[in-house]
């Protein structure tokens, strides 16, 4: 009775479980997978990037390629795949997908056996396709979830569908994270060996490679020995597949050597004058088109015509001549003291060196480009410039030149103008008679103040915009222009001058050599436009300046080298300027008194040394010791000059006696401009004794006996004194109208 039931319900096990129910189970199970794949696969789209694989860094770079500064939150900067060697692509297939170029984008067993260790406690593993780490990079987040998994599964097949497998492999070297805060394969490059991904060889990309699997464990300079000989090993495991793969020779391979990677470096970040740098590159591109929005998105590769050594001995001349003499923490006085400076080259335009001030993160106003103190007497040779391409005439008909004979009496009412003006000469010295060519050695404001009503001031102005002197509500066509009272930027100065050295054709400086995107290339306009003045007018004014170095109020700047400049101090002594420039080299200097909190202008008396702080020293000296560090110790480059005299003296009576209206000081402690008996340098062609500083002339200022200047003609003597003229017609100072004062 029992064996008759129990051999029933074995026929009855059989009757339910025959082969054919469990095939038709098994197909059914099939499709009902397959089916809930499909409906999986028409679920889940292919999202749009996440937030984080979008973000890149800007990396600005000095024009030897190495790299200043990065900008943005994400250390990364997308490149393309023809921006990274084949056998470097190769090395990331050979490490995590050699059937890459041939899958559908998804390894099933790869990933069930991934699934499997983790779940069975063996730990979480790999076992992704480079096409499912890109998406989970680029599309997902990093979850371990079996949502997030079957979510990039399905992603991974539609991706491999639409993509090409090079933009596969390159949004995925891009995207994946190498350790020491590298995102993509360029920031990794220049993190672990300083070069471009471009430049790296197969041993450094399989480094890359390898260091995927474990940034934290396989970095070679924190690594322990396990960590170090794991690397290694994943190292070779790299180089063997490409091998395997006949990717990689196997001779070349077995002469490879372990690339140790370079020790980690801090961010290139904004602190000293790589912020200033930056702000300015930033502010240019975006007068150049490259819109704001651009720019904070990130991904630009942006060149500057920074040169990395003249940057440093621009900084290096700062510290010497000024920040060493400044005790900011304990003075008050010496805490309101910025310097500003910029540097271009003469034939190209571009900007090889700034000075912003003492940090971009301890005072981020930029030095070299604010926009808001006077270049005071740098504005001269403007008004020379544009005199002579004007031919302009003085008010008794002679044609303005370097042998020119103005009256240098100190607070001399202009003539001709409807504006009255009578500025006062330096420690108010007056000159009497004086050639433009001295009267520009010396800074005298009384001749300036009669040549620009002389030109027209509209038309002084005219040459200052086209020079490059930016137009503002302060920038008026009145006599007082003369002495520079509308505000400049040391950048503005030095375009203004790099101009005048180009011999009148136009030059703007810039800073910005190249910016390239991933996809795109900003267009940069060139530096070097057309013709704004004459060339004689150009170098004439050239001619005028080298006088002023080799004997005038900017010797403090004289070198082994030839230069031409001109030293400026404006009103309040509130800011002091010198530039100048060398066959090569145009430099602009400024220092600006300024409040602590970056409010009014202060003035610079007493606030570096007792006295007046003058363009002629501390910016002359600083600019000085730059220039000459800059040609490398000096230089025999040499100025090629078409120059104009113009009429000398003109008829009646001139007395050629200088007077000074209040007594002279002491010139051995007097803070003036120069000293009293500067040196020429090695490069000079004067002959005669150098010329004493406006602010301690006590002697009489004869015509030019310069070898480079046309001589004069003669003035004839007037014994009755001192800016004694013949009486002329109402408007017209008479016979000797050549004669203004300043």
């Amino acid at each position: 009775m029992g064996q008759s039931t129990s051999t029933g319900g074995k026929s009855r096990i059989r009757r339910l479980f025959t082969w054919k129910k469990l095939l038709g189970t098994f197909l059914v199970t099939c499709l009902l997978v397959l089916g809930a794949c499909y409906v999986l696969y028409l679920m889940v789209p292919v999202p749009t990037a996440n937030a984080d694989a979008t973000l890149q860094s800007n990396v600005y770079k000095y024009s030897n390629g190495k790299v200043l500064a990065r900008t943005g939150k994400v250390n990364r900067e997308i490149v393309g795949l023809d921006k990274v060697p084949l056998p470097v692509q190769r090395t990331f297939v050979a490490a995590e997908n050699k059937s890459f170029y041939d899958d559908n984008g998804v390894d099933i067993m790869g990933t069930a056996r991934a699934a499997w260790n983790t779940v069975s406690g063996k730990g979480k593993q790999g076992g992704s396709t480079i096409t499912q780490q890109y998406v989970k990079n680029y599309y997902l987040s990093q979850d371990q979830t079996a949502t997030r998994k079957l979510k990039e599964m399905v992603i991974a097949i539609k991706v491999d569908q639409r993509m090409g497998k090079s933009e596969i492999l390159a949004g995925y070297i891009n995207t994946s994270y190498y350790g020491r805060n590298a995102y993509g394969i360029q920031a990794a490059a220049q993190a672990y060996y300083g070069v471009d991904a471009s430049q790296l060889t197969v041993a450094q990309g399989a480094y890359l490679a390898a260091v995927l699997q474990a940034p934290s464990q396989y970095d070679w300079a924190i690594a322990g020995p396990k960590g170090r000989e794991a690397v290694q090993n994943r190292w070779n495991y790299v180089l063997n597949n490409m091998v395997g793969e006949g990717w990689l020779d196997s001779t070349t391979r077995d002469g490879l050597k372990f690339p140790v990677p370079q020790k980690p470096k801090p961010p290139k970040g904004l602190s000293g004058q790589s912020g200033y740098i930056v702000e300015a590159a930033n502010q240019e591109l975006m007068r150049q088109g490259v819109s704001e929005e651009d720019l904070k998105a990130g991904g630009w590769t942006i060149t500057l015509n920074i040169d990395e050594k003249k940057q440093k001995s621009l900084v290096a001349a700062v510290d010497k001549e000024l920040e060493s003499q400044l005790d900011r923490e304990n003075s008050k006085r010496a805490a309101t003291v910025q310097a500003g400076a910029t540097s271009v080259d003469a034939k190209t335009g571009a900007v090889v060196a700034m000075y912003g001030g003492i940090g971009a993160t301890e005072h981020w106003t930029n030095n070299a480009t604010r926009r808001d103190y006077q270049p005071a007497s740098t504005y001269k040779p403007i008004v020379l410039a544009s005199a002579i391409d004007n031919n302009s005439e003085t008010q008794d008909g002679r044609k303005i030149g370097l042998n020119t004979i103005y009256d240098g009496t100190s607070k001399r009412s202009v003539v001709g103008s409807d504006i009255p003006f009578n500025p006062e000469n330096e420690d108010n010295a007056s000159y009497g008679p004086i050639t433009v060519q001295k009267a520009t050695n010396s800074s005298v404001n009384s001749v300036y103040a009669q040549m620009i009503v002389d030109v027209g001031p509209a038309k002084t102005k005219k040459t200052g915009l086209a020079l490059g002197v930016k137009d503002g509500a302060d920038f008026v066509p009145t006599p007082s222009q003369s002495l520079g009272v509308m505000n400049a930027s040391t950048l503005d100065m030095a375009g203004a001058y790099a101009t005048l050295a180009h011999h009148g054709v136009k030059v703007t400086p810039s800073l910005v050599k190249s910016a390239e995107h991933k996809d795109r290339t900003a267009r940069l306009a060139d530096p070097i436009g057309d013709r704004v003045i004459s060339r004689e007018a150009a170098d004439t004014t050239t001619r005028a300046m080298q006088g002023v170095v080799q004997a005038g109020s900017g010797v403090r700047a004289a070198g082994p080298y030839q230069a031409a400049g001109k030293t400026g101090t404006s009103e309040n002594n509130r800011s002091a300027w010198f530039v100048g420039y060398t066959p090569e080299l145009v430099t602009a200097v400024g220092l600006f008194g300024e409040a602590p909190d970056g409010g009014k202008q202060l003035t610079l008396t007493d606030a570096i040394n007792p006295g007046r702080a003058n363009g002629g020293k501390l910016p002359a000296q600083i600019w000085g010791a730059y220039t000459t560090a800059a040609l490398g110790g000096g230089s025999n480059a040499a100025f090629d000059l078409e120059t104009f005299a113009g009429s000398g003296g003109g008829s009646g009576d001139v007395s050629p006696t200088p007077s000074r209206t209040t007594e002279s000081p002491d010139p051995t402690t007097s803070p003036s401009d120069e000293p009293t008996t500067p040196t020429p340098p090695p490069t000079s062609t004067a002959t005669t004794p150098p010329e004493p500083p406006d602010s301690t002339a006590t002697t009489p200022v004869e015509p030019s006996t310069d070898p480079t200047v046309p001589p004069a003609t003669t003035v004839p003597t007037n014994p009755g004194g001192p800016g004694n003229v013949k009486p002329g017609k109402p408007g017209n100072p008479g016979t000797n109208s050549l004669l203004p004062a300043g």
